[in-house]
């Protein structure tokens, strides 16, 4: 069987059978075609049970050496194939699984990046301050994610039929088709009614998207990518330091950090829609304040046992 044949097979399974999103499907297929191409400009074969852990590993070299792909993102492309090649074992498409061997590169634990506080500020400040053809749309869109925790495909997938303004809440279709019900923070809930009144009555229906780009088109998640960069320009902010993403990191640090007596972290992961609590831990990191207060308190060089 050629590879493209079961690339498609493998698509509509997980379409299908799996019901992923969307947005999944086209990581998916992003990733299968990347290594398609790199068997076809090496002038390799095409035939699944033709290719071998060697030009996997090729490839792998290749993305890392002259495309600069970082781990994060190379274990994601072998995350994908892996899932491709247990289907076509499974389906007996592929005789030998030329996945098996192939390991994963050490990915470092970084803390998450997100904006303190003030720089929060700035940002919803030139937000407010802005008189843009899209400054109502933008308004909204960022505010969302900063007060909401949800990702920037969650964002651009909304339809107005998700929106309840009578309980202030929006119903977020989240990884898996899996949904939420999150609440509205106060800010925005006015936002929502203004931006919501600037727009033509068919562009409300319930079924139509929440957000547009310059075209009259459903926004795109590369669309909000960009427009994002420019608004922190804009706002005085560096944009190679933050990213839609880290918004999201923003959200459940702050709301840690300015309200820790009324959130845990079972909390964070209902917001966030988290599978595991063990993904959400890593926003223990961020009251350091507390850790500093527990070091202060640490009164051993005042200790009557320590002489020196």
């Amino acid at each position: 069987m050629l590879l493209q044949h079961a690339i498609d097979e493998f698509l509509l399974y997980l379409e299908i059978e799996k019901n992923y999103s969307q947005h999944t499907l086209d990581g998916y297929s992003y990733d299968l075609k990347l290594f398609k191409d790199f068997l076809v400009k090496h002038d390799r074969s095409l035939a699944l049970n033709d290719i071998s852990k060697t030009l996997v590993r090729r490839f792998l070299q290749e993305k890392i050496t002259k495309d600069k792909m970082q781990a994060r993102t190379i274990h994601r492309k072998i995350s994908c194939l892996r899932s491709f090649t247990k289907y076509c074992t499974r389906e007996n498409l592929l005789m030998n699984d030329f996945m098996i061997g192939i390991e994963t590169p050490k990915i470092d634990n970084k803390l998450p990046v997100y904006m303190t506080l003030p720089e929060l500020q700035q940002l919803f400040r030139f937000l407010d301050g802005d008189t843009g053809r899209f400054s109502k749309r933008n308004n909204v869109m960022f505010k969302l994610l900063a007060t909401t925790g949800m990702r920037r495909s969650e964002l651009v997938d909304i339809t107005w039929g998700q929106l309840n303004l009578s309980n202030n809440t929006i119903r977020i279709h989240g990884k898996g088709k899996k949904e939420r019900l999150l609440p509205l923070h106060p800010i925005v809930i006015p936002l929502i009614s203004s931006y919501k009144e600037s727009l033509a009555e068919h562009l409300i229906h319930s079924s139509q998207p929440m957000f547009l780009n310059k075209n009259g088109y459903q926004l795109h998640s590369y669309g909000l990518h960009k427009i994002f960069k420019e608004t922190l320009e804009k706002a005085g902010l560096p944009p190679k330091q933050f990213s839609l993403h880290h918004l999201r990191h923003t959200f459940a640090t702050l709301l840690i950090q300015e309200n820790k007596e009324n959130v845990d972290l079972r909390t964070i992961q209902e917001l966030l829609g988290h599978e595991s609590l063990v993904t959400t831990q890593v926003y223990t990191h961020v009251d350091f304040e507390q850790k500093k207060k527990a070091i202060d308190s640490f009164n051993i060089f005042d200790s009557p046992l320590i002489k020196d």
